[in-house]
C-alpha cells in the first residue's frame, strides 16, 4: 500500500506498480477541493505511440461511484475524482509491470493504492 501526493501526481506523474493478472488494485481518492481527474496511461514510446506497448488497463476499471463517468481503452484508463472520498479498482486482464505505465492527475487529492 502507498500513498501518492497531488504534487506527485501533477504533469508527468509518478510510475506505477506491478499488478498480478485478475488481481483487484484499488485506487483510493482523499480529494478535498473540486471535481479532479485521474488517469492511468501507458508509456508510450519516443514518438507518443503504444504500438507494441503492453496493454496496462485491459480488464475491468470499476468506479466506486457512477458520476466518476470511466473511460478506458487498453493503454489508458481515467476517471473524476469527486470531492471527498471515492475509489476505483483495476482489475486486469494480464499482469502489469509499474514501469510500463504511469498515474497522473489534476487536482489537490491524493490516492493510496490496496
Amino acid at each position: 500500500m502507498a500513498t501518492y501526493t497531488a504534487d506527485q501526481l501533477y504533469g508527468n506523474g509518478v510510475e506505477g506498480e506491478n499488478i498480478t493478472a485478475n488481481t483487484p488494485k484499488t485506487f483510493i481518492f482523499t480529494n478535498p477541493s473540486g471535481s479532479s481527474y485521474f488517469t492511468v496511461e501507458t508509456v508510450q514510446d519516443r514518438t507518443g505511440s503504444f504500438s507494441g506497448k503492453q496493454k496496462t488497463t485491459s480488464g475491468s476499471w470499476t468506479p466506486s461511484d457512477t458520476n466518476m463517468g470511466p473511460v478506458q481503452s487498453d493503454f489508458f484508463a481515467s476517471v473524476v475524482v469527486q470531492p471527498g472520498a471515492s475509489s476505483v479498482v483495476l482489475t486486469p486482464a494480464s499482469s502489469i509491470t509499474g514501469t510500463n505505465y504511469r498515474m497522473k492527475g489534476t487536482g489537490a487529492f491524493s490516492v493510496t493504492t490496496s
